[in-house]
């Protein structure tokens, strides 16, 4: 389960609006984009696992999801658990609680960021391949191995001098050592660095389709990206742009997040990424 410094970061509350603006607003848009996308039509079966408040479990199970939460933060699973069509319950990503091939996706858009052990990871990605069906789809979401840099400016964190040995030791081998629970610099996780993913995924016996730039630069514009997600039609554009230029290899850094689409293996077929 998550350290005590993690554990406290959340049981704060603040998932329960962060991807309501800003670039939170546009890292759930296009996240849920990419989701419409690659997800089998309803009803199939989806394990939200780090699904947090249900931001993503709520709108699947209106569309007509059968929606499971695994989150090991007791507040999350109980706001979770009261969104109609969402059942939710406490657990790990590195031991789920659901039976071989039983669903037919798993996201992991959450617990790979606080798992900073490589074995961990490769256990996340493992238990998903072993609870998704044949041919089913796992979804999970890191953090770009720059994004403390990015952020720095942005917000201006390195005014504070301790902002940057964090920034320097997350650039040097992705560890993000939170060091003051009480400032916004996020908490203890890992960032991944693009080209980390496939092995990762491949160890777990899964196969990669793609790997997805889900914000590009633009969560880096401020007030520029408010106005541009108040206007319908900007956002329309904006989204469908992205779709254009969301598997290009060289924005996957500046993002600030990235999806990696992968399958379960049907067995006797083989697969590669593409």
């Amino acid at each position: 389960m998550l350290g005590s410094e993690i554990m406290g970061y959340y049981r704060r509350g603040g998932e329960r609006d962060r991807l309501a603006a800003g670039q939170g607003r546009l890292e759930f848009l296009r996240t849920w984009d990419v989701l419409c996308r690659v997800l089998s039509g309803a009803p199939a079966a989806v394990l939200d696992v780090g699904g947090a408040t249900g931001v993503y479990a709520g709108p699947l199970a209106q569309a007509g999801y059968q929606v499971r939460v695994v989150d090991p933060v007791p507040e999350h699973v109980a706001d979770a658990a009261v969104l109609p069509g969402v059942s939710a319950v406490i657990g790990d990503a590195r031991a789920l609680p659901a039976e071989d091939g039983s669903v037919d996706a798993v996201l992991l858009l959450g617990p790979l960021y606080h798992l900073s052990d490589r074995a961990d990871r490769v256990t996340a990605w493992r238990e998903a391949a072993r609870v998704v069906r044949a041919g089913g789809v796992v979804v999970g979401a890191t953090i770009s191995r720059f994004a403390s840099l990015f952020d720095g400016f942005v917000k201006d964190y390195f005014s504070d001098a301790r902002f940057r040995p964090l920034a320097e030791r997350a650039l040097a081998d992705g560890v993000h050592r939170n060091v003051d629970a009480e400032r916004s610099w996020f908490t203890s996780a890992y960032f991944h660095h693009p080209d980390e993913l496939a092995g990762e995924v491949a160890e777990a016996g899964l196969i990669v389709r793609r790997r997805v730039a889900v914000e590009g630069p633009l969560w880096m514009t401020g007030q520029r990206l408010t106005e541009i997600l108040a206007s319908p039609d900007l956002t329309g554009l904006l989204l469908e742009m992205m779709r254009s230029v969301e598997d290009e290899p060289s924005l996957l850094g500046a993002s600030s997040h990235i999806l990696t689409i992968a399958v379960r293996r049907i067995e006797g077929v083989g697969g590669m990424e593409g």
